[in-house]
């Protein structure tokens, strides 16, 4: 990912550096079920407080040794976990890699630590927070339970909570064919997170010190 150049993001959010992360599963257990797909979008805030989706990277994820695979989240999310042209990679590199990307992140916008953003975002979390614990790695830089929920900030906001109705009321184009694609739905979350920050930046400054 390239840096992000400017640090006012940190301040926006006490510290905290937004990452969108969105997860394929299969299943909704996070405890038994595989990880299939990892996606993290970082943001960026322009000089004039405006903040926007940055870089991507996304991970195809082999499945752990004794994982449960339901077909009813397959036939949603339409992933082959044993289809031998998928690119997969262990589990522990997608999150080595993933982390290392938001820890350079961190580091360009003087932020302390990252919050993960998602739409029902406590979903991801469990998964992200499982596989960690799962994998061995020490140096997780997500929050352990703090998020930021888009389907709680967009109905409050939009008066939506599914994303695809969200993304309309925001004015965001929806792709049916292209949706439960880790990347495309880390993508469309991060652009309907900035879209209501930006809307609420009115309040944000109205309460600044000054």
């Amino acid at each position: 990912m390239s840096d992000i150049e400017t640090p006012l993001i940190a301040a926006r959010f006490r510290g905290f550096l937004p990452v969108v992360v969105d997860v394929e599963t299969g299943g909704f257990n996070h405890q038994t079920d595989a990880l299939l797909e990892i996606a993290a979008v970082t943001l960026r805030m322009s000089d004039d407080g405006e903040i926007s989706r940055a870089d991507t990277v996304r991970y195809h994820v082999t499945p752990f040794e004794g994982a449960n695979i339901e077909p009813a989240a397959l036939q949603v999310n339409g992933i082959d976990p044993h289809h031998p042209l998928r690119p997969a990679i262990a589990e522990r590199d997608a999150l080595q890699r993933v982390f290392r990307d938001v820890r350079a992140a961190l580091r360009a916008t003087e932020c302390r630590r990252a919050i993960l953003v998602g739409h029902n975002a406590q979903f991801d979390l469990n998964f992200l927070n499982e596989a960690v614990a799962r994998t061995r790695i020490k140096r997780n830089p997500f929050h352990p339970f703090s998020i930021f929920d888009t389907a709680t900030l967009a109905g409050v906001a939009l008066g939506q909570t599914v994303l695809s109705r969200a993304a309309a009321a925001a004015g965001l184009p929806w792709d049916a064919d292209a949706a439960h694609s880790a990347a495309y739905d880390a993508e469309l979350t991060a652009d309907l997170f900035c879209i209501i920050v930006n809307r609420f930046r009115p309040f944000y400054e109205a309460v600044l010190p000054g």
